[in-house]
């Protein structure tokens, strides 16, 4: 499997608990590396637009089956998203989507077909 980092030069700071983020993103690398095959991909991109920094993490997977999109960030299941067994998202997913919450941000699954899962999340840049 390739792990790619995208970061564009000379992003700003953002004003975060370094440690939430951290569990983020660990949390979002984790899914995304658990659930490539071997020979693929997981991807990193940091951008700033708009006074943000955005973040995506995506992987070459098989993605998020689409009865369980509406339910990804909502409750905790016992079966796997993948496998279309499960009525919801891993306590993972809901704790990142309250720490950025926290954050005054909130995560998406974006709709790519065939790019397997892609999540996506803003913070706001610092002002100085």
């Amino acid at each position: 499997m390739k792990l790619d980092a995208d970061i564009s030069l000379l992003l700003p700071a953002v004003n975060a608990d370094l440690g939430m983020i951290e569990r983020v993103l660990t949390n979002l690398l984790d899914n995304a590396v658990r659930h490539t095959p071997s020979g693929g991909e997981v991807r990193v991109e940091l951008r700033h637009t708009d006074g943000r920094v955005t973040v995506q993490v995506s992987d070459t997977g098989p993605g998020i089956a689409p009865e369980l999109r509406r339910t990804l960030f909502k409750r905790a299941s016992t079966g796997s998203p993948l496998s279309g067994q499960s009525n919801g998202g891993g306590l993972g997913l809901m704790i990142v989507r309250r720490i950025l919450q926290l954050h005054g941000s909130d995560i998406e699954l974006l709709d790519r077909p065939g790019c397997g899962a892609v999540f996506s999340f803003a913070l706001a840049a610092s002002c100085g």
